[in-house]
């Protein structure tokens, strides 16, 4: 198994980040080209906030906000990888469950692939929270913390396995460093176009 983690500050809010993480492959995003579809399967509303630590027994549904999406993506790998994992088609799906929790502000993404999982398992836990270490009044930043940890289960040699899972890794790093600058673009925008929105309010009570 190889793991690979990140963090990173954005310079936004939380409210912010929490919000445009929705938006996260919408056209603003120039590097989310590889995202053909994101379909919602489920999403749970209950007045109970938080999510529950490790060990918790809380059921899924006594979440603030619990949300289920399917990810189609267009992806390409090593053409020694596909040949080894016998991939014939470029598309890939990935399973996403999401909670938010506006009381703690914290959301949490935790995603696994469906494409090839008897093969490769890809976990991913993705985290917006807060950065308390460098925010000041009136200027809030978010941390971003990401882990995904990644295992080859094909049969063959340990070296091969090895080799599949630091191809992975790498595969993965690109991803992310082009991930946190599309959504860069992204909380970008939905910041102009609330700023608009808050101008075009203020001349119309004024016009009033």
């Amino acid at each position: 198994m190889r793991v690979f983690s990140s963090t990173y500050t954005f310079d936004y809010s939380w409210p912010e980040v929490s919000t445009a993480n929705w938006q996260k492959y919408c056209p603003w995003n120039k590097t989310s080209s590889h995202v053909i579809a994101v379909d919602t399967l489920s999403r749970e509303v209950d007045p109970v906030t938080g999510i529950p630590n490790e060990g918790d027994d809380v059921a899924l549904t006594n979440l603030q906000l619990r949300t289920e999406r399917l990810i189609t993506c267009s992806q390409t790998c090593p053409g020694w990888v596909s040949t080894l994992l016998g991939a014939t088609s470029p598309t890939s799906h990935i399973y996403e469950t999401s909670y938010v929790s506006p009381a703690d502000k914290r959301v949490t993404m935790c995603s696994t692939n469906l494409t090839w999982s008897n093969l490769l398992s890809v976990r991913e836990t993705v985290v917006y929270e807060p950065d308390l270490s460098c925010s000041e009044p009136g200027h809030e930043r978010t941390k971003f913390s990401q882990e995904a940890r990644i295992t080859a289960l094909c049969g063959g040699w340990k070296k091969i396995k090895e080799k599949i899972e630091e191809a992975s890794v790498e595969r993965f790093r690109d991803n992310a460093k082009k991930g946190r600058e599309g959504f860069e673009m992204v909380l970008e925008m939905s910041r102009r176009v609330w700023e608009n929105e808050k101008e075009r309010e203020a001349r119309e009570k004024i016009n009033a």
